[in-house]
């Protein structure tokens, strides 16, 4: 037995945790990041320091600049490591616990495993109300802890010392089960951290969570191999859990080897090269015309790894076959029965991918659909080309900025982004060349997500030893969400290639606008005007994100508006990768050039009755896509 305060047997049990996925072991929780308050500096961040000096590598601590952020950074981490391993993210009572709670949401939204240790007021109650209490009359006990219950995969409270031990391994039992992952809170009363308790040693003993790798039972595995021996144009759909599951070789030599071409989602970016023949790219309503086309005729879909989302999907309208079979293969239960599929297979990606091989023998697609999948590859990489391709435009669009930065990056660096107009022109235009090299946040599409999980692909490649650069792309919009954590960049010496793409405005919401009525209202970065208070004035507002990047102490590079702005955009990053610290590089755009169509549709309901035209013209147009609607897939 060893006396020690709540905090102080946490921080020690998790740095004794271990993940073991294969010949894999590392470290469960590779580190902590917080922010400290009156609520945790005298629990979790006394535990920190005291381990600290007792062992400076058992625990390492990262300042954080905003609560949300950390977790964001812990997601980011995540990802990168296959959620093999993650951050634990602490944070004060009140305003610093409700701080995380997007970051909770996130983390659920995209099945990546965060550890949150949110401060709370006393257990004991002997100095209610403290500062930053909430106080119901209805209801004494509850606090601002209490909002993550519905964010995470798994909430407890240590309300008493002794609660710990039980606690701490449920924990982590969620944390590392890729059926149940997601955020995983811990509250801590403020006075409970501080207090001491008698620890087992075998509490304190390093502890190895061996990775479940679930294999398909037998009789699912048959009904779907029969289903998809009946196929004449089937569609593999890859999502995230190909990545988490290691399985891009698998998906590569099943594709081929029955000639079933290939679609993936947001998550599953990265899993085949850009450039393989069965590879169509992003399918849905972001995605290609090439996975698009496809996909409507599909008559047999296996979804590999897939939550299925409505982005995937099309607000179910991207398979439009009558008849069309869906084969889903995934760890979850939850995601394989989804939309009611038929053939659901319980089982890790990679296992299952592997029977399912064995299992169809020598089945094959036709040529008919092979010569398909060919030309509309072909059209599709035609359009990409001519889309990204330098143009001698005052301000580029979006498209050729993203060829520019595309062309002037290295195969395996990562692309990072999250939220606005950018994920759907990356999931169209970008050309990944890497099982990893793709990193966009789109479960929960969170705005600021993009440079704080950058830092996080940061920490896992600089902790894997490897070369890779982070690209991250943020437009202004996102990037005024939040920016600080070009701080601990700094701080940290860790390098990110930041491009922030100056709209002057919301350019993925400006978009959206004009198609359901309400023309880019509320989405112009301009002056008030009181008699037209739309914010569509010329005047566009005088701030310059170039110089605020610049105040922070990170390298900045602007690029004038010109014909040879994009040139000078790749010659930016190239410089960028060759540099040792961070760099930001500023460029204006023009954001009403768009990506190509890749003919996939998204539901956002149309208001039924207005007295405007626009309105009214955009509810006709809704209708009649809504029409091709399927209530079950």
């Amino acid at each position: 037995m060893t006396t020690m305060t709540v905090a102080q047997a946490l921080i020690t049990f998790l740095s004794r945790q271990y993940t073991v996925d294969g010949d894999i072991r590392q470290r469960a929780i590779a580190g902590t990041f917080g922010i400290f308050g009156h609520g945790n500096v005298a629990g979790i961040g006394q535990a920190l320091r005291q381990l600290g000096h007792e062992d400076p590598a058992a625990m390492p601590y990262h300042q954080g600049r905003n609560e949300q952020a950390m977790v964001h950074q812990a997601v980011g981490f995540a990802r990168m490591n296959r959620r093999r391993s993650t951050f634990a993210a602490a944070a004060s009572v009140g305003p610093g616990a409700a701080n995380m709670l997007t970051g909770a949401a996130l983390a659920t939204a995209n099945r990546m495993p965060v550890l949150l240790l949110p401060s709370d007021t006393f257990a004991t109650r002997v100095s209610d109300p403290v500062l930053q209490q909430l106080e119901h009359p209805h209801d004494t006990s509850l606090q601002v802890t209490d909002a993550f219950r519905p964010l995470s995969r798994f909430f407890d409270r240590v309300d008493r010392p002794e609660q710990l031990f039980s606690i701490a391994l449920a924990a982590m039992r969620v944390l590392t089960d890729p059926a149940e992952t997601g955020a995983v809170t811990i509250a801590l009363p403020e006075d409970v951290q501080t207090e001491t308790i008698d620890v087992p040693d075998e509490f304190l003993t390093e502890r190895d969570w061996h990775i479940r790798r679930p294999l398909p039972e037998p009789g699912p595995l048959d009904r779907a191999v029969r289903a998809i021996r009946t196929a004449k144009a089937p569609l593999i759909i890859a999502g995230g859990g190909v990545l988490y599951s290691d399985a891009e070789e698998e998906l590569k030599s099943f594709a081929e080897a029955t000639g079933i071409p290939v679609a993936t989602t947001q998550a599953g970016g990265g899993v085949l090269d850009h450039d393989h023949p069965l590879n169509l790219g992003g399918v849905g309503a972001t995605g290609s015309s090439a996975a698009n086309r496809i996909a409507a005729s599909a008559d047999v879909i296996i979804g590999v790894g897939t939550r299925y989302s409505d982005f995937t999907t099309s607000s179910r309208t991207a398979f439009a076959h009558p008849e069309a079979i869906f084969v889903n293969l995934n760890v979850a239960g939850f995601d394989a029965y989804k939309h009611g599929s038929r053939y659901p297979i319980i089982a890790d990606a990679r296992a299952g991918l592997l029977d399912l091989g064995e299992r169809l023998g020598g089945f094959r697609v036709d040529a008919d659909h092979t010569r398909k999948v060919e030309t509309e590859k072909q059209n599709w990489t035609a359009e990409v080309d001519a889309s990204t391709a330098a143009t001698d435009a005052e301000l580029p669009g979006q498209p050729e900025i993203i060829g520019a930065v595309n062309r002037a990056t290295g195969a395996r660096d990562v692309v990072v982004q999250a939220a606005g107009s950018l994920p759907g022109d990356l999931q169209k235009l970008w050309r990944t060349r890497d099982a990893l090299g793709y990193h966009v946040e789109y479960a929960f599409s969170c705005m600021g997500y993009e440079i704080a999980g950058g830092l996080g692909v940061r920490r896992a490649i600089d902790a894997a030893g490897d070369d890779r650069d982070v690209v991250v792309m943020v437009g202004d919009g996102s990037y005024l969400m939040l920016h600080t954590e070009l701080v601990t960049a700094v701080a940290e010496g860790l390098k990110l290639i930041v491009v922030l793409v100056q709209n002057h405005g919301y350019a993925s919401i400006g978009h959206l606008s004009e198609t359901v009525g309400a023309p880019r209202f509320g989405t112009w970065y301009r002056k008030y005007d009181g008699d037209s208070p739309e914010f569509r004035t010329d005047e566009i507002l005088p701030v310059d994100l170039a110089a605020n990047a610049r105040s922070y102490g990170i390298d900045v590079v602007e690029i004038e508006p010109g014909p040879s702005a994009s040139t000078h955009l790749a010659e930016a990053v190239e410089a960028a990768r060759a540099a040792e610290t961070s760099t930001l590089i500023h460029i204006n755009s023009d954001p009403l050039v768009y990506a190509p169509d890749g003919e996939g549709w998204w539901d956002v309901p149309v208001a039924a009755a207005s007295t405007m035209a626009e309105t009214q013209d955009a509810r006709t147009a809704y209708e009649e896509e809504r029409s091709t609607q399927r209530p079950l897939l």
